[in-house]
């Protein structure tokens, strides 16, 4: 075991999450399935790197500066990291998020001293519409000119932040990877891991994927859904051409029971995004044989999904 200097603050713990090998849940005669477990971050999500990345992307702008408020409409996971950086750093933050997200994000947000707004749902579901009023929200709050606005789906330091995992990923694995996917939400994750991985050399197929039932990049259009951080119910500008090679939806349901065989055949404990890349890279690996080897992300931890019904029903 490798043992870790002193951070100078927990910020600097940051990245650096490990990668492990499934064993149970990959059939025989299937490629390597590698996950690069995220939850490792100090939020318990791969966030983290991203809203690091956009503060000080900002503050080295001078866009950020003391005494500003940050502001960013988000599912939660984006909120709680933008919320820890905003405390480490000591600027105000005023996420508006909705109940149609999992409440253990909106109390973590609330826990860094964040001024959460909560959007009301139709139903508990994501759709286009329930981003359209969180959009509306923030930019009533952006009248304010004392307020910067991290805007995630369309930052490009959110890509650099990303970039890292690709990174880590080529170090860890020599670049042996043949395919890598991943959930698009702002597509930067998928984003700058292609451009990194590419950058280092290594030629994987990236496969953007998202749920069945909203299936925008396999269909043309939106849909309701319950998988949080993902699916937003249009093309994000982040997934520009050359970015992936191929689009593919997975059904939710299939994602649901897969984030409890997850936690129960191979101690790994995520949400139903990480469950919905784990199935469609289980899929990938039997098509591929073995031999080869498909990575993706655990992006966040299932300690933000115990309060709903994904590991009681």
């Amino acid at each position: 075991m490798v043992v870790q200097s002193i951070a100078d603050s927990v910020l600097h713990a940051i990245g650096g999450t490990p990668v492990v090998r499934l064993r149970r849940l990959v059939e025989p005669g299937s490629a390597e399935v590698l996950v690069k477990l995220e939850y490792y971050n100090p939020t318990g999500s791969y966030k983290d790197r991203m809203a690091l990345a956009m503060i000080e992307g900002a503050e080295a702008r001078g866009a950020l500066r003391p005494g500003m408020r940050v502001v960013e409409f988000t599912g939660g996971s984006t909120g709680s990291s933008l919320a820890l950086v905003c405390a480490v750093k000591g600027y105000r933050f005023a996420p508006v998020s909705s109940d149609a997200f999992a409440k253990e994000k909106l109390d973590t947000m609330r826990a860094f001293g964040a001024d959460l707004t909560v959007v009301p749902s139709e139903g508990g579901t994501i759709t286009r519409g329930l981003f359209d009023r969180m959009r509306a929200e923030v930019m009533r709050l952006c009248e304010d000119p004392d307020t910067y606005w991290t805007d995630q789906f369309h930052n490009e330091d959110a890509i650099a932040g990303y970039m890292a995992i690709g990174r880590e990923l080529v170090e860890q694995t020599g670049g042996a990877i043949d395919v890598f996917c991943g959930a698009v939400g702002t597509a930067g994750m998928l984003s700058g891991v292609s451009k990194a991985l590419r950058a280092g050399g290594c030629q994987a197929r990236i496969v953007a994927l998202e749920p069945t039932s909203a299936p925008m990049l396999t269909e043309g259009h939106g849909g309701t859904h319950r998988v949080e951080g993902i699916a937003p119910g249009f093309v994000p500008p982040h997934l520009t051409a050359g970015v992936y090679d191929e689009a593919r939806a997975v059904d939710e349901r299939e994602a649901r029971v897969m984030a409890k065989r997850l936690a129960r055949e191979e101690g790994v404990f995520a949400g139903t995004s990480s469950a919905l890349n784990v199935v469609a890279a289980l899929k990938l690996a039997k098509e591929l044989g073995p031999g080869r080897v498909v990575a993706t992300v655990a992006v966040d931890s299932g300690l933000k999904y115990l309060g709903g019904d994904l590991y009681t029903a």
